[in-house]
């Protein structure tokens, strides 16, 4: 069984005031929520087992999913109250992510990333790390999804398939990443943590491989972000 779980409890700061009464993950991309893009993506990737936490006006989110049988999946949920960060939410969903390793995805971005993935004879298959069955390698900790994009700050350098600190081609983490539960092991259930620093350690390491995706990927991070993804066709 794979499992993934998709980050949804932000607050969505730079898109009010739309997300003063919608929250981000049911803004709309071409009539559909983003959450929905998410979850339909992972289904097609083969990930129907799937945690999501919410925070700000979290009901909402979880009135429209529900338990995830309407889009073929199913779906847990880890209700914050107050948004705990993007590795305080991991780490205090770990009780329901039961795999030694998972997916973690946000909800704000706009992806086909699942095109990282690939059918064999007995199914869909992920194809990220540099294990042939798509896992984490016995020495590494983390896999993380980077991508191209001008726009938005850099975080990392890749080199022969693993990630290291950002160099002369520096490149974006892309809010995807295959992470060992180990991972997440100091990080305390319930309090505020964030994943950028648990990554930099990781990655000086050594512990961390990676992957340039090429395909399309937005970080709708502001109400101008969605308006264009709104008046676009390529999706």
């Amino acid at each position: 069984m794979r499992q993934a779980m998709i980050l949804a409890a932000g607050r969505g700061e730079r898109m009010r005031p739309l997300t003063d009464h919608i929250p981000k993950p049911l803004q709309c991309v071409h009539g559909k929520p983003l959450i929905v893009w998410q979850i339909e993506g992972l289904r097609a990737a083969g990930f129907t087992d799937l945690v999501i936490n919410h925070a700000w006006l979290g009901e909402q989110i979880e009135a429209l999913v529900g338990d995830g049988a309407r889009f073929g999946v199913r779906v847990r949920w880890s209700r914050e109250g107050v948004a705990l960060g993007t590795a305080g939410g991991v780490a205090t969903a770990l009780h329901l992510l039961t795999e030694p390793e998972f997916l973690v995805v946000s909800a704000d971005i706009f992806t086909n990333f699942w095109t990282l993935w690939g059918q064999t004879p007995h199914g869909v298959r992920p194809r990220v790390g540099s294990d042939p069955m798509g896992g984490l390698t016995p020495s590494d900790d983390a896999h993380l999804v980077l991508v191209d994009e001008p726009s938005v700050k850099t975080d990392f350098s890749l080199q022969d398939g693993r990630v290291i600190p950002a160099g002369q081609k520096a490149l974006t983490y892309g809010n995807i990443g295959l992470f060992r539960r180990s991972f997440f092991a100091t990080t305390e259930p319930g309090k505020t943590a964030e994943l950028g620093p648990l990554l930099h350690q990781a990655v000086a390491r050594g512990t961390v491989s990676g992957e340039l995706f090429t395909g399309q990927w937005v970080n709708v991070g502001s109400a101008d972000d969605l308006a264009h993804l709104n008046g676009t066709h390529n999706f």
